[in-house]
């Protein structure tokens, strides 16, 4: 057995049951090894979809996201969608294939300092130089992935590692350090409060039980970040809705009074917490992010262990506000807002995909989400392309019927992965938005630099004959009325659904 071998024996034992990714000369070992085993391999059209898959996948299921690539000019391709999970602290393995350890730093064919590259946008980028330090890299990696999932970790693998057969594997111990010293102090703060607040992040999903049975009996109320939605029902009072630049009345009334802020596995971006609270309680495992005077590092699970909280009566002064958010031209004929609710509206209890542009933001103000992971999107890097790759990393995850809006111009990033949809038919439904421009950059040269609108305009395919050369069913609509006879069917997937659309500007923050 090589360390190839060796390599897929503990991805085996340790259930990964999917990977993502493109053969290659450097990382053939690897693929060999795969090719003997019962992970299912997806092959992708680029390495970017495969990363990005990955990262669906992960989102959707809460398993580990795999990614491979080849030495450089698939290595290289990854850099973005590694930086999109980076961005959003969502745990990934990559593993990139590389020349011999005699050509590092040199200028051999196909080399470039691939670990200091991916140093800068994972957690970690390990560069094993024998077989032994692979195995240990791996097993460490795998292990804070599951235990402490701060972001995607990165392991090169020499074409020469992957091939020796002389080392040794061992069962690893690696323990958290957590600083769960300021747990008093935070305790004192939910003690004097009459009016506390949980902000929920996505670092808080694996705890959706324990927090739904706290806020029921407390009445605590809770808002959310975009990728903590549904955690507790959003049809639910004690949801009052999305905080930070995308706030609800309510969400934004309970932050500026509430007396006690408890953020649970949330990154207090300035998309989430423009300003910091005084009485701010923070928790997370990443500490890295902590903010404010009262930071926790350790897990969501630990900290609500230690906690005591009594029965609070402010949701009755909550509830007074009007929690709608007006949105225009949700029944005109034929804004992208309107299509976007129809589709949410008949598919209300699925997952939801989006992309990167206006379309994203009318998702996200209209979908209700009743459980979490129900809606998927990028945020902190949010680079077009990300949605079909996503789109069917989620319906390799977890079977189900997924659902993806996307724009024209999105689409047309990652395109080629409409044969990956069909190659592994997959029940996705993809809704292209096509208003034959990048919508919110002409908004943005209009609005705010006072200019003509430059460079946005799209001379798009004809997407149905596009889609059906893969072998997809497809179907184009140009009116709400078509669209919702289309919506009126029992839809299955794979199936393209163009709509085309007007231009629309969004409601900015």
């Amino acid at each position: 057995m090589n360390v190839a071998d060796g390599i897929v024996k503990i991805l085996e034992e340790e259930e990964i049951e999917t990977v993502f990714g493109i053969p290659g000369e450097q990382i053939m070992p690897l693929y060999k090894a795969l090719s003997n085993s019962n992970i299912n391999h997806v092959l992708t059209r680029h390495e970017q979809a495969a990363a990005h898959g990955a990262d669906g996948y992960f989102r959707s299921s809460g398993k580990i996201g795999v990614c491979i690539a080849t030495a450089s000019p698939g290595a290289l391709n990854f850099t973005m969608a590694v930086a999109t999970a980076f961005k959003d602290n969502i745990p990934l393995l990559i593993l990139t294939g590389d020349n011999d350890l005699e050509f590092r730093g040199t200028d051999y064919f196909q080399s470039t300092p691939q670990v200091d590259i991916f140093k800068h946008i994972t957690k970690a980028s390990y560069n094993p130089l024998n077989g032994t330090e692979a195995m240990y890299m791996l097993r460490a990696a795998i292990y804070e992935l599951k235990t402490i999932p701060k972001g995607p970790i990165h392991i090169n693998l020499s074409k020469d590692v992957l091939l020796q057969e002389d080392f040794d594997d061992f069962d690893l111990c690696y323990l958290c350090e957590d600083d769960l010293s300021n747990i008093s102090k935070a305790q004192d703060l939910i003690d004097k409060s009459e009016k506390p607040l949980f902000v929920l992040g996505a670092g808080a999903i694996t705890q959706k039980d324990s927090i739904k049975m706290i806020v029921d009996t407390y009445k605590i109320p809770v808002t959310t970040t975009f990728h903590a939605k549904g955690i507790i029902s959003e049809v639910d009072d004690l949801n009052l809705g999305l905080v930070g630049i995308r706030s609800t009345p309510r969400a934004k009334y309970a932050i500026e009074n509430a007396d006690c802020v408890i953020a649970l596995g949330i990154k207090a971006s300035e998309r989430t917490l423009p300003r910091i609270p005084d009485n701010l309680i923070h928790v997370n495992i990443n500490k890295d992010v902590l903010v404010g005077n009262s930071t926790i590092h350790g897990k969501v699970e630990d900290f609500l262990s230690e906690i005591t909280f009594k029965e609070y009566g402010w949701m009755g002064e909550i509830l007074e506000i009007d929690n709608d958010i007006e949105i225009e031209g949700l029944d005109d004929d034929f804004k992208p807002q309107a299509a976007i609710k129809r589709i949410l509206d008949k598919f209300d209890d699925n997952i939801v995909v989006s992309d990167a542009g206006s379309h994203t933001t009318w998702t996200t103000l209209l979908k209700k989400s009743l459980k979490p992971r129900q809606l998927l999107f990028s945020g902190a890097m949010a680079p077009m392309g990300y949605g079909l790759p996503a789109a069917i990393g989620a319906g390799i995850a977890t079977g189900e019927k997924i659902i993806l809006i996307n724009g024209d111009g999105d689409i047309q990033m990652n395109i080629q992965e409409l044969a990956t949809l069909k190659e592994n038919n997959l029940d996705v439904i993809v809704f292209i938005l096509n208003n034959s421009e990048f919508g919110i950059i002409r908004q943005w040269q209009e609005e705010i630099y006072d200019m003509d609108p430059y460079q946005i305009k799209l001379e798009n395919p004809n997407f149905v004959k596009l889609a059906s050369s893969y072998g997809i069913d497809a179907v184009r609509v140009d009116s709400i009325k078509d669209l919702e006879l289309i919506l009126d069917k029992d839809l299955t997937g794979p199936l393209v659904v163009e709509v085309v659309v007007e231009s629309e500007n969004i409601p900015l923050p």
